[in-house]
């Protein structure tokens, strides 16, 4: 059993299946510039966003807003593949979708037992508390449509154009861009936990050649959490 766990794990996260995605220097050039605007913008959007007071109409149009940055970003910077890894004992390549949201479900897991941590720490309850806040005050409806909206739009933006726009380590340069757009919310724990997702998402990309296991991987720890944290906190 470990060693299906293993195989299982290292297709998903570490095992490149080939793929032909070649870009000329001019289209490269274009996507990293591309990708460096829509990075500033999205970072002052999602700051702007979180900022607004739980329960205000405002919230729900702003982070719609951002959604619509890391999706315009990410096709205008070029084409976007959505990848596949290795599945079954004959190893047959296909589109990524049981093992992203097992992954994605085992993740919001780990930060459940964080939780129990977390709470007990005055400074890190408050910081995750401002967040939960807006669940508390909004329509449940509309926040699991932004949810996955927005985990859809990131993971084409920074999986998708910023991945492909980094020829070096780009799976620790998107997670650290991840982290320090997230970080403009001025969320020390929303950063922390784009540190985490963005590692393991980042991976699944390396792994895969594509955006549809980050995304799934994505929207279903958010989610998760969305219906989580809330029972916490």
């Amino acid at each position: 059993m470990s060693e299906l766990v293993m195989t299982w794990l290292r297709r998903a996260l570490w095992d490149m299946v080939p793929r032909d995605h070649r870009a000329t220097p001019a289209e490269l050039r274009r996507r990293q510039l591309v990708t460096a605007g829509f990075v500033v913008l999205g970072g002052i959007v999602l700051g702007l966003s979180l900022r607004i007071e739980p329960g205000s109409a405002w919230f729900y149009p702003a982070t719609l807003g951002l959604a619509t940055v890391w999706a315009v970003g990410a096709f205008a910077s070029g084409p976007l593949h959505l990848g596949r890894i290795a599945t079954g004992p004959e190893g047959v390549r296909r589109r990524p979708v049981l093992t992203p949201i097992a992954l994605g479900l085992a993740l919001a897991g780990v930060f459940v037992v964080g939780a129990l941590v977390v709470r007990e720490v005055p400074f890190l309850d408050d910081q995750v508390r401002s967040v939960v806040d807006h669940a508390d005050q909004g329509s449940w409806p509309l926040l699991v449509l932004i949810t996955a909206v927005n985990g859809i739009a990131e993971e084409l933006f920074f999986r998708g154009a910023a991945y492909a726009a980094i020829p070096r380590h780009p799976v620790v340069v998107t997670t650290l861009a991840y982290a320090v757009a997230t970080l403009a919310t001025g969320n020390v724990m929303l950063a922390f936990a784009a540190l985490l997702l963005g590692a393991l998402v980042g991976l699944q990309r390396r792994a895969s050649g594509g955006i549809l296991a980050p995304i799934l991987t994505h929207c279903t720890w958010s989610l998760a959490m969305l219906f989580a944290l809330p029972a916490l906190f």
